[in-house]
């Protein structure tokens, strides 16, 4: 490199990005990935630029990628888990249960709470909305309740499940990105998401208490009726997630329990439901289709809860990873990120100024991109060392990326999380975003953390000493 980049430089790729997501996702529709490899493309013009070549560029992109197979493991791995639970019936015997017990004269807590359930089994906050959310809207508007109400408790409850779930793809790259263990990422999530969430439950009660209807829905009969007669749910659906438990508590490595646990859910899906063994292999690379059960009429309904997981269903992420990466690996290599670094470190004075500069760096991305996933890989590798030098575990950060991104999505209009709730649920973003309590009160506890010192976390000595 003959020579660094001038902040103009440096921050034009930034702006470049920002512009070329908006217009071209927001007018235009294009995939993310391909703006994300159009940004890729001027931001390797001011590498050139500086003195690097061509190699130099597939150099810093491979290191970033590099990085980043560990949570593509993960990821992998998530799919294959969520297909093999639904061939064993463990996600839809959580989900089964859930819509069983629910308690109608406190609908709003009680949609967050099956949402939540639906996610943390899943990892993925949009087959939580899409299955279960889809019949407690339809209970909703049985009972004559604000809409806007319950989708706010249902997208609530769905992200807080994916976000505080080990087996969320957004969740495993906040890890990944930080560098930080995925059940100590979770760990740290908790001081912001759980009283986030009692407050939006106080706030559902009080606002539920005029909703005294009984849930009496043919729908949801009918679904439960679905579920028990394609699987056979008992004590066997349950020992997949015992496995993983066990596995987890034991210290086995993530991808290894997961596969454990997969490997568990083909056996109990092939001997207590009598499925094909065949389609428990096809099932975890594919995802679970309904006619593995042997039925051959479903509700829609049912076939959106049935029709999960698989490896497939995992590239589009992974190749998100892999297009942003690929911007940040330029970035990165071409000294555009240190040039920015070195100027926003000038503003940052204390531990609440670095966390209100990453929750505000995420909010303006996320709300650009509509899309978590670049957010959390670009923040993340711009401020990790500001967090480093500041004497702060990484945890705090990869807490902060998921407060301020991760949460807010389903609050963009033109994003995709927020186009696919209103579809979904029938509800406009409008109708449903003061709704969403925890979506939008996690930022501001991330924000109050850090200037007050509640739930910081300082590097430990160990730590000091492997990266003095």
């Amino acid at each position: 490199m003959k020579r660094k980049p001038t902040f103009f430089e440096a921050i034009s790729t930034i702006i470049v990005m920002v512009i070329v997501v908006t217009t071209g996702f927001i007018i235009f529709d294009i995939p993310i990935q391909v703006l994300l490899l159009i940004s890729s493309a001027y931001a390797a013009l001011i590498a050139f630029r500086v003195g690097l070549r061509w190699d130099d560029l597939e150099e810093g992109i491979t290191h970033r990628l590099t990085t980043a197979m560990p949570a593509i493991f993960i990821i992998l791995a998530v799919g294959i888990i969520v297909g093999s639970w639904m061939y064993s019936g463990t996600v839809p015997a959580l989900i089964y249960y859930g819509l069983k017990f629910l308690n109608p004269n406190y609908f709003l807590v009680s949609a967050f709470i099956i949402s939540a359930i639906c996610s943390v089994a899943t990892g993925t906050a949009w087959g939580s909305a899409s299955t279960a959310g889809i019949a407690l809207i339809s209970i909703a508007g049985q009972l004559d309740m604000n809409l806007g109400m319950a989708a706010g408790a249902i997208i609530a409850g769905a992200v807080f499940g994916d976000k505080m779930s080990p087996l969320s793809d957004t969740t495993n790259l906040a890890a990944l990105v930080t560098k930080v263990n995925i059940f100590s990422h979770i760990r740290a999530m908790m001081w912001t998401t759980i009283p986030a969430s009692i407050i939006g439950m106080i706030v559902w009660f009080f606002a539920g208490l005029n909703s005294k209807s009984s849930a009496n829905s043919k729908q949801i009969k009918a679904l439960l009726n679905e579920l028990s007669t394609a699987y056979n749910i008992n004590i066997w659906v349950w020992v997949p997630l015992i496995v993983i438990i066990i596995c987890l508590l034991c210290k086995v490595s993530t991808v290894p329990s997961m596969l454990a646990s997969s490997l568990s859910a083909l056996i109990v899906g092939t001997l207590n439901n009598h499925f094909n063994i065949v389609d428990g292999f096809k099932a975890t690379f594919d995802g679970f289709k309904p006619e593995m059960t042997g039925m051959s009429h479903f509700s829609e309904n049912a076939k959106t809860l049935m029709e999960q997981g698989g490896m497939m269903s995992m590239t589009e992420i992974i190749v998100t990873i892999f297009c942003g990466y690929a911007f940040a690996g330029i970035v990165e290599k071409s000294g555009c990120l240190d040039v920015m670094l070195q100027t926003v470190a000038k503003g940052v004075k204390s531990v609440g100024t670095l966390i209100l500069i990453t929750v505000v760096c995420c909010l303006m991305m996320v709300f650009a991109a509509g899309v978590a996933s670049i957010v959390i890989i670009m923040v993340g590798v711009l401020m990790k060392d500001m967090f480093e030098d500041m004497n702060l575990d990484r945890s705090n950060l990869s807490r902060t990326l998921e407060d301020s991104s991760t949460m807010v999505l389903p609050l963009i209009p033109w994003g995709t999380s927020g186009i696919y709730y209103a579809q979904q649920l029938g509800v406009s973003v409008d109708q449903f975003f003061i709704w969403t309590v925890p979506c939008y009160l996690c930022a501001v506890l991330a924000i109050i953390y850090g200037f007050t010192g509640i739930g910081i976390r300082k590097k430990s000595s160990s730590e000091n000493v492997n990266n003095s």
